[in-house]
């Protein structure tokens, strides 16, 4: 059995706050919301996607919030997707700032007439986090892709 640190309230309810605004990623991408994705993210957020994870060249690199939209945007050509969460882990936390782990597996589905297929990938998002106004918001997610499945339905 693993020992557990006590915490303050504060760092309790700043720890619920930032696993409520990972949450609310996957959620607005599952709903296509690109607007409410967005605002999840600061104005001058850096973004970077490495498709393939051993890779220390990035595939894609944002460096503002209405950079996003484009991204988000294209989740718009599956018929449906489900981004489930894995474990989070807060790496930092210290007053307005914090970095974090999270596993994830977006599950894509696209529709051909009639061929049905599934796209699964793991995803390994690497962020830090700073508090503004009191809200948890994303100031930088560096997303990395360990592997992809992709199957006929």
């Amino acid at each position: 059995m693993s020992k557990h640190a006590t915490i303050s309230p504060n760092d309790a309810a700043d720890r619920l706050a930032i696993r409520e605004l990972i949450e609310a990623y996957a959620h607005s991408a599952d709903r296509r919301d690109a607007k409410g994705q967005m605002a999840l993210f600061t104005a001058d957020t850096h973004f970077v996607v490495y498709m393939n994870s051993k890779d220390p060249t990035p595939s894609q690199e944002l460096h503002s919030r209405e950079a996003l939209a484009p991204v988000f945007a294209d989740l718009n050509q599956y018929a449906a997707t489900m981004h489930f969460l894995g474990q989070t882990t807060i790496l930092t936390l210290a007053n307005d700032r914090a970095t974090g782990e999270t596993y994830c597996m977006p599950h894509h589905v696209t529709i051909a007439g009639e061929k049905r297929r599934l796209m699964i990938a793991a995803l390994r998002y690497m962020d830090t986090f700073v508090k503004i106004d009191g809200a948890w918001l994303f100031a930088e997610r560096l997303l990395y892709v360990d592997w992809i499945e992709e199957r006929l339905l």
